[in-house]
């Protein structure tokens, strides 16, 4: 691929469009991962106790539950984030392609 066909690629609007929108989606989702992992960090540092409150009067503890739904948050944002990539984003990239080799 020669270095202008690289730049016609870059001027395209849709590839600037997909450069956006997959940008912005990968920093909202970052700053969302961002607050739940360092808010659980924080409850660890700062609420110990409530987070070593029994839920059953066994072993259980909230701090465990809480651990669990962050990793399963971070599994639904990867979700989100291969949701709109398997969408949107290679919609447009097909669009590129389509229009690079015409």
């Amino acid at each position: 691929m020669t270095a202008s066909s690289l730049e016609a690629i870059r001027r395209n609007p849709k590839y600037q469009q997909l450069v956006a929108e997959r940008s912005s989606l990968a920093i909202w989702l970052t700053v969302a991962m961002l607050v739940i992992y360092f808010g659980f960090i924080l409850l660890v540092a700062f609420a110990p106790g409530l987070l070593g409150t029994s839920l059953t009067g066994g072993v259980t503890t909230i701090g465990i539950v809480v651990g669990i739904l962050v990793i399963l948050l971070a599994f639904v944002l990867t979700g989100v984030y291969v949701g709109r990539a398997n969408s949107t984003y290679d919609q447009l990239t097909q669009e590129i392609v389509r229009e690079f080799h015409k």
